[in-house]
């Protein structure tokens, strides 16, 4: 079985500088590291962004923890296609399945852990989640149909985001008033709590659901001239 691997368009702010560290750190990779063993230990960095938030409940200094997990997602994740790549080892259906759906259940872990955390309330977070499903399951069927893999939105990426949820951890633990801010609201008759990063997730909410809808458009504007009405014998 063959199959034409798709166009990655990635227009990310650091990508010119990510793609020579991420080949710079593949070509010293031990010959026994496999791309499949990167893609676990990005797994693992999900896993331990998700303990550290969850922890935050006890100690807000659990988020150093959190911040060490995405330096590990970021390692793994991003390091497993490099590796293949510089080896000439791809596998594209084999690969494609396995980094996606591990991408999937990591992306959910991830989310799960924020929202159980002392900073963000959980459905938010399980807004933004569905939201970043639907646009992965978008990018995932454009893949398949014009043969394009889009891996960023307004110049950001998923190292952008990580580099970003750093920022925003740092500013918890250092400044107060960003930790202990709170905006109490009643809705369908029960207060809600919100912090500063529930504001930021709505921000975000937002964002995407503007970037999820133009892009429904713009795609199914586009296979409507590709594949047209088809008139009645």
């Amino acid at each position: 079985m063959e199959i034409k691997q798709s166009t990655r368009i990635q227009t990310s702010l650091l990508n010119g500088v990510e793609k020579k560290a991420l080949v710079w750190l593949a070509e010293r990779q031990p010959a026994w590291v496999t791309s499949d063993h990167l893609t676990f230990i990005g797994f693992l960095g999900a896993v331990i962004i998700a303990i550290g938030y969850v922890l935050t409940t006890k100690n807000i200094n659990w988020l150093w923890l959190s911040n060490f997990g995405f330096l590990v997602n970021w390692y793994g994740d991003s390091l497993d296609g490099t590796l293949a790549r510089v080896r000439k080892t791809q596998r594209p259906i084999y690969g494609f399945y396995v980094d996606h759906t591990v991408d999937a259940i990591n992306e959910c872990i991830m989310f799960i852990g924020a929202g159980y955390s002392a900073l963000l309330n959980l459905p938010v977070a399980m807004i933004a989640l569905i939201l970043y499903l639907l646009l992965s399951m978008n990018v995932n069927v454009n893949a398949h149909l014009k043969g394009e893999f889009k891996l960023t939105y307004a110049k950001l990426g998923p190292t952008e985001f990580r580099i970003l949820m750093v920022i925003v951890n740092c500013l918890f633990l250092f400044v107060e008033p960003v930790r202990n801010f709170r905006v109490e609201r009643e809705i369908l008759g029960n207060p809600v709590s919100f912090g500063i990063l529930d504001l930021v997730g709505i921000f975000i909410i937002t964002v995407i659901s503007i970037i999820y809808l133009v892009t429904i458009y713009t795609d199914a504007k586009g296979y409507a001239k590709i594949d047209p009405p088809k008139k009645k014998q």
